[in-house]
């Protein structure tokens, strides 16, 4: 059994198909909890339930909780999925005659797609080429965390009279112990300015440990938060600490902590309130010394009033409360942002990009920013990724970021050479783009990339170390708020 099929502990099988579920769990028998589910209820109810390493969904099945003239069915039919767990794996089973629309669910955010009928070595295959993507995907974001810890000072420097007003409420608070509540839309950077204050206290050699509240299923956020005993609930074989425990003395960063079940808040409540808790299952008080930094999306005091958020943890929580501005209302920011996110891509990639066309940096100030930092960054890694130059270029960015001119300027060429030379060279440039939407477009999965690109895996992987390429750059990240 290769060592990657050892990590997965639970799977869930949603299909109607016996043959395609005795090839999936004979691939798992040894090794892990196999759950199956012929109904889209039935398998929701399990994801509820259990901590799902791996999902195989019947596409048909899928496609059955979506009506059929909905927009962008490919992506409704996995929210229902990601509203439990936002990290959920998901691999596609289709006939040969819905490759098509299997493709499409993958290009909405599944893992990958296998057709029927299913062969076991293709099961383990997949298996083992998303687990070995998740832990690239874990090593990157790392060195991101890595770069954030040494450069959060540059980051959060600013020219706009609104976030100096909070990043001087920070540097008041962060020496202190309160709690302080984060709110703005998603993407303004809260995890990034929880880190600040962490970085800026007296905790700042101990733990900072952050929670995105709304990724973990309703059923397991006490368990994520506060640990549990052994035999607590159905699964938990021993004792687990949770992650109080395992920010003692530090700092805890509560993301979307209005998505938490009211039992989960009346927890925390008490944590807030006495500065001790109880293990899921437990009867012994166990000691808080942690720091509280929660933070929000939503409106916290209009859920109170609708009872969705409890008022008193409302209060408890918001002692200093910090509001921040979204992007389109610090648009002055952004060069300085831009100039920030180069340095970390350099970092990592070290492609040498120095900077910014001016069009670009003009094309900014018109847009809207709906997704804020966290649109603003990835859209500057995408055209990263595509540039061939020291400078980021029009081309190399969404239209509706950065519209095309009408106009395009006559491309200059280098006309010293022979024909043969500048074919070959407009081939590369050609050849790079391609290859660089194609791997985006399946978010860097080399097996679906190569097949979509007429072309081996093996080719693929030596067009890629040609143009130095990463699969990694090419993943969708869903990061926190």
């Amino acid at each position: 059994m290769p060592q990657h099929m050892e990590q997965t502990q639970s799977v869930l099988i949603l299909s109607d198909n016996p043959q395609a579920k005795e090839s999936i769990s004979s691939c798992f028998r040894e090794t892990s909890r196999v759950d199956t589910a012929e109904s889209l209820d039935a398998a929701l109810d399990l994801f509820r339930h259990i901590h799902c390493d791996f999902a195989f969904c019947d596409l048909h099945i899928l496609l059955s909780g979506v009506a059929a003239g909905e927009e962008d069915r490919a992506h409704g039919c996995l929210e229902v999925f990601w509203a439990i767990r936002r990290d959920a794996e998901i691999i596609v089973l289709c006939a040969p005659e819905a490759v098509r629309d299997a493709v499409e669910v993958v290009r909405a955010g599944a893992n990958s797609y296998l057709i029927h009928p299913v062969d076991p070595s293709e099961v383990r295959y997949t298996v083992e080429s998303t687990i070995e993507s998740k832990r690239l995907r874990e090593q990157l974001d790392s060195l991101r965390d890595q770069f954030w810890q040494k450069d959060l000072n540059h980051l959060v420097k600013t020219s706009n009279a609104l976030m100096e007003k909070v990043i001087s409420a920070i540097r008041s608070v962060a020496p202190t112990s309160t709690t302080v509540l984060l709110t703005g839309e998603t993407g303004t950077g809260k995890g990034v300015l929880a880190k600040v204050i962490h970085q800026h206290s007296t905790r700042k050699n101990k733990p900072f440990v952050g929670v995105h509240c709304g990724a973990i299923p309703e059923t397991l956020i006490e368990s994520e938060l506060f640990g549990h005993e052994k035999g607590a609930f159905t699964g938990a074989h021993g004792r687990k600490h949770g992650k109080f425990e395992a920010a003692a003395g530090g700092t805890i960063f509560l993301d979307e902590v209005g998505t938490m079940s009211f039992g989960a808040q009346i927890k925390l409540l008490k944590v807030l309130q006495e500065k001790t808790f109880q293990r899921v299952g437990g009867h012994e008080d166990i000691e808080a010394d942690v720091r509280v930094i929660a933070a929000a999306n939503r409106d916290l005091h209009k859920m109170c009033e609708q009872g969705e958020f409890r008022s008193d943890l409302y209060y408890r929580l918001s002692v200093f409360p910090v509001e921040i501005p979204p992007l389109r209302e610090r648009k002055e920011d952004i060069p300085h942002m831009v100039e920030v996110f180069l340095r970390r891509l350099n970092a990592t990639y070290g492609k040498g990009i120095t900077g910014i066309r001016r069009s670009v940096l003009r094309a900014f100030e018109e847009y809207s920013w709906p997704g804020n930092i966290r649109e603003l960054e990835n859209v500057i890694e995408r055209a990263y990724v595509l540039e061939t130059t020291s400078m980021l270029s029009p081309q190399n960015f969404p239209p509706d970021v950065v519209p095309v001119e009408e106009e395009q300027p006559v491309v200059a060429l280098d006309v010293s050479g022979s024909l043969s030379e500048v074919r070959r060279r407009a081939t590369e440039e050609i050849e790079k783009k391609y290859l660089c939407e194609k791997l985006s477009m399946y978010e860097g999965r080399i097996d679906r990339t190569a097949q979509a690109a007429g072309i081996s895996a093996r080719q693929l992987h030596k067009l890629m170390m040609k143009y130095e390429l990463r699969k990694e750059s090419f993943r969708r990240r869903r990061g926190e708020g």
